[in-house]
This record gives structure tokens, sequence and C-alpha cells, in this order.
């Protein structure tokens, strides 16, 4: 029987359109604006200014803090201004703008090269600092400092590593595509990160629905020492680490702790192809694979595509917008964010790019709840999705925080199953966001 995690989740229509797609090369673009705060915590310090030359690899901002993350040029050329750019979600950030010369020269000591390093001999400690200085951050989402997540408290013992390759947000397929043209890459990746956790164990969990993927890193994995792959059940959200954790080895985190509490370090497998760029070829985290996609897109795709890329070019490398397109999402269905402009750039996050039809989006008139308890029953967080709403609608942040609305993974799996259309998630959201202020004055004083 396969694993699966034990608390709530839903089945969403796959639509994987690109999944036999292989990972195409998008071509060099003419500028790039390169955000400095794309991952969480304190945005990258600027070490650059107008009419600076830089080449593939320079690093151009530096991490801002503890946790924060290095950012390097994508493209060779001159840098046209430091200025302020509307993001993805329509929020004004401080980025790069640098005009390409089109030479794509990279800095020295890059091994670009496309063999295939297979022993890492540096001490651990050597590893995190590397990661730290390629600008490596999650790429499954989050974005969180991947250094940092190698550095945990004194007091916790890492047991094993957990790495994502579910994909279970419907449409996206660059992590399926990465496993299987990059496998060999992500396993080296794997043991780079068991060396740098000082772990002997790791799993790689990978959902029933690419059976591609399973066998082929299956085969590949027996030739690395302690690194299992687990088949998983398709269920969504399988990929959030909590659920993760619990599918592949049995074991819940509390309320407010950290995988690392459960004895866990959970990673992408995007994430570990980019550490094995980054400590096997010195390569800093310049490009990602995104997918481009939509039911009426000509051409779906994965494309390889240099951070700060706008968003616009991977649409016309996929043949272009549809005239049915009614949204632009920045990620999948479930937990992307609506695109306000075609303009914005890539970042080291941008997982997909989807194009939405209208009867795809439009939205159904709410009714009042039947207290029918599928929200409850879908959330895998054990939550009440509807007692919440109500908090947030009374304001009631006191009571919201108590039925643990911080615990929220903003997944959607509430909305989706209501038969009400009530729009659970969009209430919990900004909910969630003003007890997570309450709860950082109350800490400050």
């Amino acid at each position: 029987m396969l694993k699966t995690f034990r608390i709530g989740g839903i089945h969403p229509p796959e639509n994987k359109i690109s999944a036999a797609k292989s990972i195409e090369v998008l071509p060099l673009p003419k500028q790039v604006s390169i955000l400095v705060s794309q991952h969480i915590g304190a945005p990258a310090t600027v070490l650059v200014k107008k009419g600076d030359d830089v080449k593939v690899g320079t690093l151009i901002a530096k991490a801002g803090g503890f946790v924060s993350a290095n950012i390097h040029s994508s493209v060779s050329g001159k840098v046209l201004k430091i200025d302020d750019i509307v993001d993805a979600s329509g929020y004004r950030k401080t980025a790069i703008v640098i005009n390409s010369d089109e030479t794509d020269t990279w800095e020295e000591g890059i091994d670009r090269s496309k063999d295939i390093v297979r022993e890492c001999t540096m001490a651990p400690q050597d590893i995190v600092t590397r990661i730290a200085e390629c600008g490596i951050v999650g790429l499954g989402g989050a974005t969180f400092p991947t250094n940092v997540k190698l550095l945990p408290p004194k007091d916790a013992k890492p047991e094993i590593i957990i790495i994502n390759g579910v994909e279970c947000e419907p449409y996206l397929t660059a992590d399926h595509r990465v496993m299987l043209e990059r496998g060999e890459e992500v396993l080296i990746g794997v043991s780079i990160l068991m060396r740098a956790a000082q772990v002997h164990r790791a799993a790689i969990g990978i959902e029933n629905n690419k059976k591609d993927a399973i066998e082929h890193l299956t085969e590949l994995a027996k030739k690395f020492k302690g690194i299992e792959i687990v088949p998983l059940k398709v269920k969504y959200p399988q990929g959030g680490e909590k659920q993760l954790i619990d599918a592949v080895i049995k074991r819940m985190v509390k309320s407010g702790a950290l995988p690392i509490s459960v004895g866990a370090i959970v990673q992408n497998v995007g994430t570990a192809l980019a550490i094995y760029e980054a400590v096997q070829k010195n390569k800093p985290l310049v490009e990602r694979v995104v997918t481009v996609t939509g039911k009426d897109v000509a051409n779906a795709s994965n494309f390889l595509a240099r951070v700060g890329t706008p968003i616009n070019a991977l649409i016309e490398a996929a043949g272009g917008l549809p005239e049915s397109t009614a949204k632009l999402i920045s990620g999948g269905p479930m937990m992307g964010k609506a695109l306000i402009t075609e303009d914005a750039p890539v970042t080291k996050g941008t997982s997909g790019v989807l194009m939405l039809r209208q009867e795809d989006t439009k939205r159904k008139p709410m009714r009042a709840c039947i207290r029918c308890a599928k929200c409850v029953g879908a959330c895998p967080m054990g939550l009440n999705p509807a007692f919440l709403m109500r908090d947030v609608v009374f304001s009631n942040w006191e009571v919201a925080e108590k039925d643990h609305i911080v615990d929220c993974i903003e997944c959607g799996s509430c909305s989706y199953s209501c038969p009400a259309n009530r729009p659970l998630l969009d209430y919990i959201r900004m909910g969630k966001q003003n007890v997570m202020g309450i709860i950082r004055a109350r800490n400050t004083k």
C-alpha cells in the first residue's frame, strides 16, 4: 500500500499537460530585472551601481542578514539602473536592471561543462558556506535560504534528509522533468546534503503519477548509499513539509514546531540540483526550470530560464497568450498568485506560469455555510476553516489565534472542497496576516 499523509487532503484534476515535454533552454533575454528580495528573510544589499560591468555569476547583492540570500547576475552586460519595479504580485520592490551584451560571459571558476562530478570531498561546514555563497534557496516555492536549514539549533539533531519530488500542484511539471533529465545530479546533490547535515539516510518522496521518475531514480539510487526512493499515493498538498514528513517517516510536526524537531530536513528536487551545481561546479543560482502551461497554450513547455527574465518572454516562447486567457498565475492554480503584469521578472521561486481560461477562473456565487464539515475533512493541518472564516469576519483575532490560524499552509483545500462556494482561504489568509502582526508586536514589547 502506498504511503501518504494522514490528515485531510484532496485530489484535484492533475492537468499535467507539459509532463512529456523535455526542458528547453530559453533564449537569453536582452534585459533582466533581478529583485534583491526574492527569498524569505531580509533583502540582499546591493553591491553594484549604474554603469558597472557584470558577468554571469557576478555577486551583485549580498545577503542582508542571517536569513537572507546572495544574488548574482544572470547575464553578462552593464547595469542600467537600480530602481523599484512591480513584482508578480503587484508590489514595488528594488531590482537591479541589467542590459545584456549577449555574449553570455561567465565569471572565472564556474564549471560550465556537462561532465558529472560525482565525488564530494568538502567538509560539512565548507558545503554550507558554498551553498550560502551561491545564493541557493528552496525552489519548491518557499525560497527559504538553504544554508540556514543546514544550521539547526544545537539541541536539534538531524536524522534524515527528505527530498520533495511530489510536485502535487496541478499543471506544474518542472520537478518531474528535472528528475527525469538530471536525475544523477539530483542524487549527488542529495548525497551532498547528507554530508553537510552529517546524516546517513535520505528519502525522495515521489507521487505515483510519476512512475517514470520513480523507476529512473530507483535505478540510479542503487549506486548511492543511504538514499531511498519512496512512492507516494497521489494526494494534495503532499508537497507541504509537514505532510511530506508524515507521509515518508510517519512523524507529526507539532503546531509551531519546525521539521528539525522530528529529525528531518526537507528540500526540493530542484534545490538538490542547485546544490550539486553550487558545490561541484561553483555555479550560483542564476537560472531555474519553469513550467509554462494552460489548456489552450500552443506549446506548453518546461523552460530553463535565467532569473530576471520577463515573464512575457516565457509566454511568447510557449506560443503567446491565448485569446481565451482570463487570468495569469505565477505558480499553480491552488497556491499560485495572480500576475498583475506580464513584465514581472522570473525569480528564484518562480515554478510556473499558468494561463487559465474564463471557465476555469469564474467564481460561483457564495452561499451560506451548510455545516457539512467538508472543509474540516479536507484541511491537512486539522483546522476548522469554517470557524476560522467566522473569526476573521468578526475580527475576533484572539479566538483566531487560539484556533491556530497561523498553522494554515494556504493550500486552498478548504475552498476547493466547499459546496457553498465560500472563499474560505481568502478570509483565512487575510486573518493570518493580522494575527501574525499581532504576535510580532507582542513579542517586541
